[in-house]
């Protein structure tokens, strides 16, 4: 009896997923962004491409950041198959005040119904240098 229950439980989450189109599969085009030097007080925006490589909607549903000198967002909030979204971060070098330098690691963290991967990190690397003198 048990079995069936595992062959029919089976079948039916193969039903379920064709019908509701598969299942997303996020790819990222950059996890690991190196900055290099960066002058205190600078900002540094980059646009990452996000792809779904999936056969269902990749559905993002939070993009956090590891401290408040880095913001990030991701359009669309929904990327259909075979299609892409732009990961935009922004990085405050400053945040910190003028006396922060040297190496700095910060990460992006976004959120998806990617059943494999639910939650996928961008590394951010920079060396602080002191502000430039005016």
């Amino acid at each position: 009896m048990k079995r069936w229950y595992w062959i029919v439980t089976a079948l039916m989450m193969a039903v379920f997923l064709t019908a509701c189109g598969g299942q997303p599969q996020i790819s990222v085009a950059e996890t690991n962004l190196a900055f290099g030097d960066v002058i205190n007080g600078e900002v540094i925006v980059r646009e990452i491409s996000i792809q779904n490589k999936g056969e269902g909607d990749l559905v993002i549903e939070a993009v956090s950041t590891s401290c408040g000198c880095t913001q990030a967002a991701i359009e669309p909030t929904i990327i259909p198959p075979g299609s892409s979204g732009t990961l935009t971060v922004e990085f405050d070098s400053g945040a910190h005040g003028p006396e922060l330098t040297g190496e700095l690691i910060r990460q992006v963290f976004i959120a998806t119904n990617d059943p494999a991967q639910p939650e996928t990190i961008v590394e951010i690397a920079a060396n602080i240098l002191p502000p430039s003198e005016p």
